[in-house]
């Protein structure tokens, strides 16, 4: 397969510490679209001389390595700063880890020029291997980021699989400290909402391998649940705040 090459949407793929699978991830994504970027964010496995020697034969994918560990939405952030100042204008986000269905960038880049003032989020399909804490614990998160934002329609909150337009998203990201790390995802979509950004939902489906399949997981259940609660405080705060601009857009159009 000849892969889509893109003068305005490229993959960015931040990742820390995922293994040899990051290979395997990063050749999938580059047999269906061209660029391929990878922020290697202080990873200490190796994989950044792997990706190094990959990019070295590949001249549709670029590696950038991070000195030391800052985490998920920092790497996008360099990411998409790096893609702005080479003239992109959207990025679709994929884990490192193959959890994300690479057969379906191509329709998610073409669901995003087709509006490109919206953002294409992944709306996850589990399989049978998903682990029921996770599939049933993301469902308090994705039902605050609906309260938040008075029921715009994010389809899921948590779900990294998604295509950005990269200016609004460097807007809200200056705009504030947080949403660096693990909380990224659910903060962008919600922030991003309060900006005017239309979500436009997509069913995609998403594995779990199991450490023998070469998966790996840096959640943790208490610290991320902790940080992903803090979160949602402040995006409360943030959600009363904004509710009279909200109820006029709902109202008005």
């Amino acid at each position: 397969m000849t892969p889509k090459h893109s003068t305005s949407h490229l993959v960015l793929i931040p990742s820390y510490n995922p293994g040899r699978k990051v290979l395997e991830t990063v050749r999938a994504a580059r047999a269906q679209w061209t660029p391929v970027w990878v922020v290697v964010d202080g990873s200490t496995d190796g994989s950044a001389d792997w990706l190094r020697e990959e990019a070295a034969t590949d001249p549709g994918l670029r590696v950038l390595v991070l000195p030391k560990n800052r985490g998920k939405g920092s790497a996008v952030l360099e990411g998409i700063t790096r893609a702005a100042q080479a003239g992109f204008t959207h990025a679709l986000t994929m884990d490192s880890d193959g959890q994300h269905p690479e057969t379906l960038i191509p329709h998610f880049m073409a669901t995003s020029q087709a509006s490109p003032d919206a953002m294409v989020l992944g709306k996850p399909v589990f399989g049978p291997e998903a682990p029921a804490l996770r599939v049933n614990g993301r469902k308090v998160s994705n039902a605050w980021a609906n309260l938040e934002t008075l029921g715009m329609g994010i389809g899921d909150s948590l779900y990294g699989f998604r295509v950005y337009p990269i200016a609004p998203l460097m807007r809200v990201m200056h705009s504030t400290r947080f949403m660096r790390r693990f909380d990224f995802d659910p903060e962008a979509v919600v922030r991003l909402c309060w900006a005017g950004v239309r979500p436009i939902n997509v069913d995609a489906p998403v594995r779990y391998f199991t450490p023998q399949e070469g998966g790996v997981s840096h959640f943790n259940y208490l610290r991320d649940n902790l940080l992903l609660s803090w979160m949602h405080t402040r995006l409360f705060a943030g959600f009363v705040l904004r509710l009279p601009l909200l109820l006029c857009r709902r109202l008005f159009g």
